[in-house]
């Protein structure tokens, strides 16, 4: 007889595995009504199409989670080395035997098949840090641990950026909020929000004015600590001072990494972002057309399949990277705001259910891969509304293809079995 701890399904957590299934069927009909143009509907099941094909990749989804589920959740923990060192040799090589898609070596076609391996990276990475962080001899207060950390983010954000794919690749930035949640210090993330303000000010108003800007601010620091905290200056004008003359550096190479490390396409979405470009039928196609879209839903939507500039194909890749458009028109502002609060309650849960891990392996891996589908979520929504630059990232569960629905897929489903497996842990 089979004891509770050999049933699979045990413990299982079935609000995340609903909140799964009610992504996977939005996404996919969503796919259907951006695949169908001019409402030129075919059968559901002509598997030619692209919906026909997501099927196909939601149907398989299920022996990957039946497979992740039988393993015991000590396994992860286990081999999270091996896991992590393979996706880096599927990354690597890409350089070999990837195939060229869109100007981007990112994918290994198996004859009508590709697969692009930097979805599963993912959560070999977040294994892979949850491992390394979960030592009890880890601390994240060392400088030389936290080079050890940082690296293996560096590893497989490299190999991905090489490809080039600088979209998936920012993902990994997400993982400095974990190691910050296990003991980062807090100084990384204040250098990264100074360091993405100064560039985008310097971007708007040109450096001198930010010089002076910074200068100032910087003074005003000084002369608080003089006149109110005369102990703390003693002690921390050195750092205010490294940090202000870091600052000026930084400022002042804004214009070379501008101009001579981004391509020209990387500096017309900026542009274009910032208002200091008016373009709408060029780089700034994408994003007119998506705003467009989605401000024609108004508060209701037009309907299911009523979407005229859904049907008519007006924006580029709307079943992938801008399926959220299609959400906005047909569905309207109240069906958007659903989805986005539909995700908000999914990451919530999976902090709720982070928090109550007995192993610290778990907690951890459990905020990663939070980390990992808010930034998906936000920078996938924000460049449809166009506050963010384009950037090639899927909605998690909507976007069609198969390698990011099944990454996905793998990233919750693992999680879901270290969650089910809390109640064996002391």
């Amino acid at each position: 007889m089979r004891s509770r701890k050999d049933n699979i399904f045990h413990g299982i957590d079935w609000v995340l595995v609903l909140f799964y299934f009610v992504f996977i069927f939005l996404g996919w009909i969503n796919i259907y009504a951006a695949t169908i143009i001019n409402g030129n509907q075919s059968d559901l099941l002509n598997f030619s199409t692209e919906y026909g094909k997501q099927l196909i990749w939601i149907g398989f989804s299920f022996p990957i989670i039946l497979l992740i589920l039988m393993f015991e959740a000590k396994f992860y923990e286990k081999y999270a080395s091996i896991i992590y060192g393979s996706s880096l040799l599927l990354l690597a090589g890409l350089f070999i035997l990837g195939k060229n898609i869109n100007g981007s070596t990112s994918w290994y076609a198996l004859g009508s098949f590709s697969f692009q391996p930097s979805e599963i990276a993912k959560a070999a990475t977040a294994l892979a840090i949850a491992k390394l962080v979960s030592d009890k001899q880890f601390n994240l207060k060392k400088l030389s641990v936290q080079a050890q950390a940082l690296l293996v983010l560096f590893f497989p954000a490299v190999l991905i950026i090489m490809q080039p794919d600088p979209g998936s690749a920012l993902v990994y930035t997400a993982f400095i909020f974990v190691l910050y949640r296990e003991g980062l210090p807090f100084y990384y993330i204040t250098i990264g929000f100074i360091a993405t303000f100064l560039f985008v000010i310097t971007l708007l108003l040109g450096y001198p004015v930010t010089l002076i800007s910074t200068s100032i601010f910087f003074i005003c620091i000084l002369l608080f600590f003089i006149f109110y905290r005369l102990r703390a200056f003693k002690k921390g004008w050195v750092k205010i001072m490294g940090i202000y003359l870091v600052s000026v550096m930084f400022i002042f190479s804004v214009d070379f990494v501008f101009n001579q490390v981004f391509e020209q396409h990387h500096r017309d979405r900026f542009n274009i972002i910032l208002g200091k470009t008016v373009d709408t039928k060029g780089i700034g196609y994408n994003t007119n057309q998506s705003v467009t879209t989605i401000a024609s839903g108004g508060f209701f939507g037009k309907g299911f399949l009523q979407g005229e500039r859904t049907q008519g194909n007006f924006v580029p890749e709307q079943n992938t990277d801008y399926i959220f458009t299609t959400v906005g028109e047909e569905w309207g502002f109240l069906g958007s705001a659903i989805v986005i609060i539909l995700f908000v309650a999914f990451l919530l849960r999976i902090i709720s259910k982070a928090e109550q891990q007995k192993s610290k392996f778990s907690r951890i891996y459990g905020y990663s891969i939070v980390a990992i589908f808010f930034m998906h979520f936000v920078i996938n929504i924000g460049m449809v509304i166009g506050l963010v630059p384009t950037i090639g990232i899927p909605l998690p569960f909507f976007s069609y293809g198969g390698s990011a629905l099944w990454g996905f897929t793998i990233l919750l489903f693992i999680f879901v079995r270290l969650d089910a497996n809390k109640t064996y842990e002391w």
